[in-house]
């Protein structure tokens, strides 16, 4: 049992659908109305079906008062880490703190190279993204002397100027899976973003998953507890019980406390675009997963 003891973050996730292409805005204000602490988008620029995510991002951003949005995940081979860092700090300081950096590795390599942007092996990609995410702090860190120059082996800077400085620390989340991908978060990243559907075993999938991450966030230095678990849980609201997360709110609550208190998730982000599902989710079962973490904790 592996209980960070971090506080809990619920979200939405959200398809940004090209038709209606208000539609996934239209999701992002319900998700704050309804009382989500976090919108997310997909990244697949190369389905002419999507919206950029981006830009979406940016536009619920203008919508919305409250509500933390991030990308779930950001494409990075289709997006040059220190232009993607200062429309970050950009869009963190226009929206008064509410940006979060979540970002990935890659995956769909035909479909990105026919984008235009090189072809990588999977140690490649990693690679890449640690230089990437190493870039993005160093323009973050506006009040460092110098500019910022690093001679990676697929993302460099030679002298490149920092800053302006984000609003708030914003937190670099990588969707990950595969155990040398899992340590680089445990050693340089802020959170982790798993998708349940994914996970080969479910939730028990996360037991030796989390290993990884832990046992190099030590070898590091660094508290595992530094490393915010954040899971992309898809499901269905019914009267009856069907599985995991199928049945109802108070089924989905005790089956995320579990998650929570065992395998040390605090966030949870609703994969889908039913309105109502949202609204169950933020009223019905965030509450009550609040609630009963929040008395095994007392206890």
């Amino acid at each position: 049992m592996t209980d960070y003891a971090q506080d809990l973050v619920f979200g939405s996730f959200v398809t940004p659908s090209a038709r209606p292409p208000l539609r996934p805005v239209e999701l992002a204000v319900l998700s704050e109305r309804v009382g989500l602490d976090l919108v997310t988008f997909q990244d697949h620029p190369y389905q002419p079906a999507l919206q950029d995510a981006w830009t979406l991002m940016s536009f619920a951003a203008a919508r919305t008062e409250r509500i933390r949005i991030s990308g779930n995940v950001l494409n990075l081979p289709l997006r040059q880490p220190a232009v993607l860092a200062h429309s970050a700090a950009t869009l963190d300081r226009l929206s008064g703190g509410r940006v979060e950096m979540g970002i990935g590795a890659g995956g769909f390599w035909d479909a990105i190279a026919g984008m235009g942007a090189r072809r990588l092996t999977p140690g490649q990609s990693i690679q890449a993204l640690e230089e990437a995410i190493t870039i993005m702090r160093g323009i973050w860190a506006a009040d460092e002397r110098g500019g910022l120059t690093v001679e990676g082996e697929f993302h460099r800077t030679s002298g490149a100027k920092r800053g302006p400085a984000p609003a708030h620390d914003i937190g670099v989340w990588v969707g990950a899976y595969k155990p040398r991908l899992l340590r680089m978060v445990g050693r340089v990243a802020d959170g982790w973003i798993p998708s349940l559907p994914y996970l080969p075993d479910g939730p028990a999938s996360l037991t030796e998953m989390s290993r990884h991450v832990d046992d190099a966030a030590r070898a590091a230095g660094r508290d595992p507890a530094a490393v915010t678990r954040l899971l992309n849980i898809g499901g269905e609201f019914r009267r009856d019980s069907g599985g995991l997360l199928v049945g109802p709110p108070d089924q989905w609550a005790e089956e995320l406390t579990d998650i929570a208190l065992v395998h040390g998730v605090s966030g949870f982000i609703m994969m889908g675009d039913d309105p109502t599902a949202l609204e169950i989710f933020a009223r019905e079962v965030a509450p009550r997963v609040r609630e009963l973490v929040a008395a095994e904790r007392a206890a």
